[in-house]
């Protein structure tokens, strides 16, 4: 009986072998992308996350009152000036702890005494720009014969003490490069106590709520 002829069959294993090789290599270079692929959208994911918790996060800004002036009180010992208006200067900070502005529009502060409205004031409108502060006046003008009807008013003036109470709202907004946006409004209610007279604070006590 003749042997088979072996050579007969080597050139269809070395045509195999290349064909072998080449699915692996392919096998291997789609596992590196995929993994690639993974990985890159993870590490994209914890710079989002990051950057959403340091620049794009939207901070509330802060308002405070910094002092109080009232004016033409030594006229109201005379009942012949009356009809005189008091003026009370409240100068309020406003600090953006942002990386972008806080644009606020224009509002009104009002100021009460006993229960009672006795002046309202305009906040203009305007910018702090971002990891600034700025400063503005809120200018009350009170008509002094509409605060005296209150019987307690000229004792509190003769104790040297006048408290008033003043409440404020903004309302603005913050927008980062153009991707984040978000509606901000500031409230300060305060309760203060004046020396009538040097004119400076004796007491303060403000309450600021922030609302996004």
């Amino acid at each position: 009986m003749s042997q088979p002829n072996l050579n007969h069959f080597m050139p269809e294993n070395n045509q195999e072998k290349p064909l072998t090789s080449s699915t692996k290599l392919r096998k291997q270079l789609k596992g590196f992308q995929k993994s690639t692929f993974i990985c890159g959208v993870i590490i994209i994911a914890v710079i989002l996350l990051v950057l959403g918790f340091t620049i794009f996060h939207v901070k509330n800004p802060k308002i405070k009152m910094n002092s109080v002036t009232i004016k033409g009180l030594d006229q109201l010992n005379s009942t012949s000036q009356m009809m005189t208006n008091l003026t009370v200067v409240a100068d309020v900070s406003l600090k953006n702890t942002n990386v972008a502005a806080f644009k606020f529009d224009k509002s009104n502060s009002s100021l009460v005494y006993r229960d009672t409205l006795i002046g309202v004031g305009n906040v203009p409108p305007g910018v702090a720009k971002a990891r600034r502060t700025i400063r503005m006046n809120v200018t009350f003008d009170v008509m002094v014969v509409g605060v005296a009807r209150n019987k307690m008013f000229l004792n509190d003036v003769a104790t040297g003490i006048l408290e008033v109470n003043s409440s404020t709202k903004i309302n603005g907004r913050v927008k980062i490069m153009n991707i984040i946006k978000r509606h901000v409004t500031l409230s300060l209610n305060c309760s203060i106590a004046v020396n009538v007279t040097s004119w400076g604070i004796v007491n303060q006590d403000c309450k600021r709520h922030a609302s996004i």
